[in-house]
């Protein structure tokens, strides 16, 4: 029983419920002193004469220098309480990510965050996101142009059903720039565990295709509304406003359709081409590449989640034109079905190739540190370390900046903070001593 009185009592004192109790109070406070100036109970002289009682009482019981001390101290006690407890609050409001921080600390990170390059990230799957996860501390101008090619898994059945862009792959990028706090994240990246329909479904790729039915059936306004309501520190885009189709020539001659059936071929991948004659570029990314300082390619799967963007012809020829420094993040383990026995050399060709773009590739940025109590379970799966050919990479007129990326866990996988910190280390020392290619190559520098 005294619990329940206890909560009925906590009510009045939520979260916002206690500034209109308090400005209620007030109000009440100048309805007694407008009665009691009527009344002419002249209020005023008798509050000052109540003040005058109370302290020469006070002045008994005590010397004026204690009396006067802790006056001073609790001024000052409530005065620093309301200082912390506010800061708290702005900070939560503006940047809850920097809760701990003061409000001026939190709004200079803010403005140095919005005052960072122009980075544009191309690519899909959780490479991308993995990338923007850790270039979100270092700026907010951030542009994720992904794939649309996906045709699998939950992304799939709504491109099938509803003839849709694959959102599941837009959904990581959003999730993985968010500010919003985990729980809201999490959620975002739930996926059904039951249901006949459900099932397999995310909940992100439901919400974008909701908010895309709201918007009136544009795909880019429920993406910007899904990141505004996460509070995504920068832009997601598709590269084309319309799904892609690809396929895959094989080096024995066959051909396999559809995104999520070249890995399963189990084949060496000759070309991966895009049955439309020609896919539209998303407009929007064709600007962010254009005005772009930074474009960084990867890490993702070569050939399904980079190399499709670079089929869209209006996206490449952007990319052509952009004089943004130009960034291949290669992965850390070979993938089976697509890139068994490749080196660093082999992405980079391949990327050439379908880009036919010999100037697409200014830097590669490879991990060197392969711990072998991790690699046995990856050999079981037929995955490799991908072997650095520092010297064919050398002779390509490419730049290879080479360092440990990997976080320390039971996984071999980027750390976001470690290769975000070494893109935005080489980007800012290019910019400080610019370096030209001389007979086609380029020094190779370990940082």
């Amino acid at each position: 029983m005294a619990k329940a009185q206890d909560l009925k009592f906590r009510r009045y004192f939520l979260p916002g419920l206690k500034k209109w109790i308090f400005i209620g109070f007030i109000g009440f406070l100048f309805g007694l002193l407008g009665t009691a100036l009527l009344l002419e109970l002249r209020p005023v002289t008798r509050l000052r004469d109540l003040a005058w009682f109370f302290m020469k009482e006070v002045a008994k019981l005590m010397p004026t220098y204690v009396s006067g001390t802790i006056a001073i101290t609790v001024c000052i006690g409530l005065i620093a309480y309301a200082v912390i407890n506010g800061n708290k609050e702005v900070v939560k409001a503006i940047a809850p990510e920097f809760a701990d921080s003061s409000v001026l600390d939190a709004l200079h990170t803010l403005h140095s965050l919005s005052r960072g390059p122009n980075v544009v990230a191309i690519g899909g799957g959780t490479g991308l996101s993995t990338l923007l996860s850790g270039l979100k501390f270092y700026t907010t101008n951030i542009t994720a142009i992904v794939t649309v090619a996906d045709d699998g898994g939950s992304s799939g059945r709504l491109r099938k059903e509803l003839g849709i862009i694959p959102p599941g792959d837009i959904r990581n990028c959003i999730a993985a720039l968010s500010d919003e706090d985990k729980i809201i994240t999490e959620l975002f990246q739930y996926r059904f565990k039951s249901g006949n329909d459900l099932e397999g479904h995310s909940f992100g790729n439901l919400f974008i295709t909701a908010l895309m039915e709201v918007t009136g059936g544009d795909f880019v306004k429920a993406v910007r509304a899904a990141s505004s309501i996460l509070r995504s520190r920068g832009t997601v885009l598709p590269s084309s406003p319309e799904p892609m189709k690809i396929s895959a020539e094989l080096s024995d001659g066959r051909i396999i359709e559809g995104e999520s059936k070249i890995p399963l071929a189990k084949g060496r991948i000759k070309r991966i081409f895009c049955e439309q004659n020609k896919t539209p570029a998303q407009e929007e990314a064709i600007e962010a590449i254009l005005n772009a300082e930074l474009i960084i390619f990867g890490p993702g799967s070569l050939y399904t989640s980079i190399i499709p963007n670079l089929l869209i012809p209006d996206l490449t020829s952007a990319i052509k034109r952009s004089t943004a420094h130009k960034v291949y993040v290669c992965n850390i383990m070979t993938q089976p079905g697509e890139t068994s026995g490749y080196s660093v050399s082999d992405h980079i060709l391949a990327l050439l190739q379908h880009s036919n773009d010999p100037n697409l590739v200014d830097v590669v940025i490879a991990n060197d540190r392969h711990p072998e109590r991790l690699l046995q379970k990856y050999r079981e799966k037929e995955q490799e370390p991908i072997l650095i050919d520092a010297d064919v990479i050398q002779n390509l007129g490419i730049r290879l900046v080479a360092r440990n990326l990997i976080k320390e866990e039971d996984l071999v996988r980027h750390d976001p903070k470690l290769l975000a910190r070494a893109i935005m280390l080489w980007h800012k020392r290019w910019q400080r001593y610019p370096l030209k290619k001389i007979n086609n190559q380029l020094s190779i520098q370990k940082i």
